[in-house]
C-alpha cells in the first residue's frame, strides 16, 4: 500500500509507513521546518525499528505519526526497492546528521545536541566544529539514563527552546528516543531527529563499519561483532523476524 499527499509519499514495510524520499528532499524538508521553528519529529527506521513496531502497537503509532520516517537500514531500503521504488536510497542517521550539519553551517542555522554521555558530547562538539567551522551548536545536554521528573523535563524543554536551535538531534537509542520525540512534539519548538548511535560514531567512541560493509548491508554484522554479548539477540532475532515478514509481504504482493 502506498500513500501520497502533496508533500510526501509513503509505503508500508511490514505494516510500517516509511517515506519514499531522497537525500536532498529529506534535508530540504528538515531545513524548511527548522526555519519555521515547527515542532516536528523524524524517525530513522532500521530493521530493529520495523520489527519493534510490529510487536508494540504504541511504538507502531509513534512511527506512523512521525512527520518523516526514513529507511535507515539497508534491508529496509532494499525492501522498498522490491516494492517498486527502484531508486530508493538508504537515508541513515549518521549520514543525515553529517549532511544536515554541513547545510546548517552554510546557511547559519543552529543545532542542539540531546543525549549521549557528557564525554561523548564533548568529543562530538569538537568534531563537528572541526568538520564545519561555521556551525553554531546552540546547546547540548546529556540527560540522566533514568526517567526524568516533571521538573527536569520542563527544564530540558526550556533549555532547548531558549537556545533558538531549529533542529534537535536526539541520541537516546531506540525506542526511547522515538517515544521522547513523540511526547515532546508541540512542546519543543524545533525539529527533533532521532539518530541512535550517530553521536558515538561521529565522536569516535564507537567505530563505524567500513564503507564497503555499509554498502553491502552488513553494518549490523559489524556492530554485532563489536559488541556480541549486548547486541547478538537484537540483530539475529530481529533480522530473522524482518526476513520472514518481508518474504510474506512480497509473496502476498505477487
Amino acid at each position: 500500500m502506498t500513500v501520497e499527499t502533496s508533500e510526501r509519499q509513503t509505503t508500508l514495510v511490514l505494516g510500517t509507513p516509511i517515506d519514499v524520499v531522497g537525500w536532498d528532499d529529506a534535508i530540504s524538508r528538515i531545513h524548511r521546518w527548522a526555519n519555521q521553528r515547527d515542532s516536528r519529529y523524524v524517525c530513522i527506521c532500521n530493521v530493529h525499528s520495523i520489527v519493534t513496531a510490529r510487536q508494540d502497537p504504541a511504538f507502531e503509532c509513534v512511527i506512523a505519526q512521525a512527520d518523516l520516517a526514513t529507511p535507515d537500514g539497508a534491508p529496509v531500503a532494499w525492501m522498498m526497492r522490491k516494492l517498486g521504488f527502484k531508486k530508493q536510497q538508504r537515508i541513515n542517521g549518521p549520514d543525515l546528521m553529517w549532511r544536515y550539519c554541513a547545510h546548517a553551517a552554510e546557511s547559519g542555522k543552529s543545532v542542539f545536541l540531546y543525549g549521549g554521555s557528557p564525554k561523548t558530547l564533548g568529543l562530538l562538539h569538537a568534531r563537528l566544529l572541526q568538520g564545519f567551522p561555521g556551525l553554531v551548536v546552540a546547546g547540548m545536554h546529556s540527560p540522566p539514563f533514568r526517567a526524568l521528573s516533571a521538573d527536569e523535563d520542563a527544564a530540558d524543554i526550556a533549555r532547548i527552546n531558549a537556545s533558538g536551535a531549529g533542529t534537535v538531534w536526539v541520541s537516546l537509542g531506540c525506542p526511547k528516543q522515538e517515544l521522547w520525540m513523540a511526547a515532546h512534539r508541540g512542546r519543543v519548538n524545533a525539529v527533533m531527529i532521532g539518530v541512535g548511535a550517530a553521536f558515538d560514531y561521529h565522536a569516535g567512541t564507537i567505530q563505524r563499519a567500513p564503507l564497503w560493509m555499509q554498502n553491502a548491508g552488513l553494518e549490523w554484522f559489524y556492530r554485532m561483532a563489536s559488541e556480541p554479548r549486548r547486541l547478538w539477540r537484537r540483530y539475529l532475532v530481529t533480522n530473522l523476524f524482518f526476513a520472514l515478514g518481508a518474504a510474506h509481504q512480497l509473496l502476498k504482493k505477487r
